[in-house]
Parts: structure tokens; C-alpha cells; sequence
């Protein structure tokens, strides 16, 4: 477990003085961290374009109700 930690680690920061084989893998880890990052701001990049969906359409449907909401708000602080 910990050759796999040390690996790792050298993944991370670059394949330096290992043996051929081990340089190999640390190449393959490199590539496979470079994916994961790439793959997290796909899945953000969905996520936040989801909610920007739901949002519109909650605005569309409860267009009325946040009207006369937003109408007695305004109403209240001219009263002021």
C-alpha cells in the first residue's frame, strides 16, 4: 500500500528516476488524473446548466405569484 501512495505521489508531480515499468504506470496515473479534472467541470458545467433550467421554469410557472409578491413588497417600502 504504501509503494501505491509513493506511486501516486509521483504521479502527481511527475515520473522522475523510477524504473521503466513504474515510469510506465506513473504515465498512465498522469493521464488519469488529467481525465478526472476534465470530467469534474463537464459534470459542474451540467449540474449549473440543469439548475439554470429548473429555474427558468419555476420563474415561468409561478410568474403570478412572485408578481404579487414583488407588487406588496414594493407597496410596503413606498409606505415607508
Amino acid at each position: 500500500m504504501e509503494r501505491f501512495k509513493e506511486l501516486m505521489e509521483k504521479a502527481r508531480e511527475g515520473c522522475g528516476a523510477l524504473d521503466r515499468r513504474s515510469r510506465a504506470w506513473c504515465a498512465a496515473m498522469r493521464s488519469r488524473l488529467a481525465d478526472a479534472s476534465g470530467q469534474g467541470t463537464t459534470e459542474y458545467a451540467i449540474l449549473v446548466g440543469v439548475l439554470v433550467v429548473i429555474a427558468i421554469i419555476a420563474i415561468t410557472l409561478f410568474r403570478p405569484k412572485l408578481q404579487e409578491l414583488w407588487d406588496a413588497i414594493a407597496s410596503g417600502i413606498n409606505s415607508l
